[in-house]
């Protein structure tokens, strides 16, 4: 590796210092994903993460076309800045005419069918992004961001051409939040993606370098195999961290019945039955078991589950402090319900 890059690494920042605690506030529900939310619902479970001491909120401009990051700024705008710490997305610039055909957003179509009826721009070109911090700023009523991920440069949107993409955003979004960064406009940088192949491609750029990721829905009770293969030890050996998205796998492991966005085949309701069976064998909340065994990795710097009902962030508080048995783990591995490569709580 370069001396140049090695230099960058070590003064950066990072992102797991940069968080004020291990729990965050995943926003893309507040997009009316699945199902429209009213205004007072979205609002109030805002302020439920605020009053249970939550102070890192993720949200993008793809999540119902803005919607989101409206919903989200109407209720940090009113709070001290200096006291919580803001992450959005780079990928989509949001227009002001509506859309009048079906959005293609690859596997994750109909996601946000219940969203602004806005059309969206899928652009990680250096104009585009500037444009789409801009607005950014705007929806959410600030006046600065913290951390800024390249958002969906993977495959599970674009499929065999996500590559062009990825090309598209290294030489536009890369160079624009690197400058950014330096500059100080930002404090960090990297991905937001659902694969890990965009992040593995990135880590083994020598330039730009990024400060971290943000990992939605690979490093979960039901899918993190392909994770610790490659991606998790060349971030561990680069000392890049990671922010768990989805650590519920799109709500199947919170009671819901979702599992990739789209209703859970047969073979994960089985797993989720399995795992089931052994939380009330061991009296410990699945939720509890999602969050805590998603940020035993020593690369996790924090984990963002979402919620559209303010009971929800309660549940999530409460999961991340209840104590679960070394026993629970010991059986869970025993049972092959997780890779013997996974780190787990308070474990060997």
């Amino acid at each position: 590796m370069p001396r140049i890059a090695i230099e960058t690494r070590i003064f950066s920042m990072g992102i797991k210092s940069l968080l004020p605690g291990r729990l965050g506030f995943g926003t893309a529900p507040l997009g009316n994903m699945f199902r429209a939310i009213p205004d007072d619902e979205a609002r109030a479970t805002v302020e439920a993460a605020w009053d249970q001491g939550i102070r890192y909120f993720d949200t993008a401009p793809f999540y119902g076309a803005g919607l989101a990051e409206s919903r989200l700024g109407e209720v940090l705008s009113a709070k001290p800045r200096d006291s919580y710490v803001l992450s959005t997305k780079v990928g989509r610039v949001i227009l002001d005419e509506h859309e009048t055909a079906t959005p293609d957003f690859g596997e994750k179509g109909g996601l946000f069918e219940h969203g602004n009826p806005n059309k969206i721009v899928h652009e990680w070109t250096a104009e585009a992004t500037e444009r789409s911090l801009e607005d950014s700023l705007k929806r959410l009523g600030t006046d600065r961001l913290d951390i800024v991920w390249v958002h969906d440069i993977a495959q599970d949107f674009h499929g065999d051409l996500w590559l062009s993409k990825f090309e598209e955003a290294r030489t536009g979004a890369f160079r624009v939040l690197s400058r950014l960064r330096d500059e100080g406009v930002i404090k960090a940088w990297g991905l937001g993606v659902n694969r890990t192949e965009p992040i593995e491609l990135t880590l083994a750029l020598d330039e730009p370098r990024p400060d971290g990721f943000l990992l939605a829905g690979r490093y979960t009770l039901l899918d993190h195999d392909h994770a610790l293969g490659r991606l998790l030890p060349m971030a561990q050996e680069q000392g890049v961290d990671m922010v768990v998205g989805g650590p519920y796998s799109s709500g199947i492991l919170a009671g819901g019945t979702h599992f990739e966005y789209q209703q859970a085949p047969p073979e994960i309701i089985e797993r989720v039955g399995k795992l089931k069976a052994l939380t009330d064998q061991h009296g410990v909340s699945i939720k509890a078991a999602a969050l805590q065994f998603s940020l035993a990795h020593p690369a996790a710097a924090a984990v963002i589950p979402g919620a559209t009902r303010p009971s929800r962030i309660a549940e999530d508080t409460a999961a991340l402090a209840e104590r679960i048995p070394a026993a629970f783990w010991t059986d869970l591995r025993a049972a092959g319900l997780v890779s013997p490569a996974a780190p787990l709580p308070d474990h060997a």
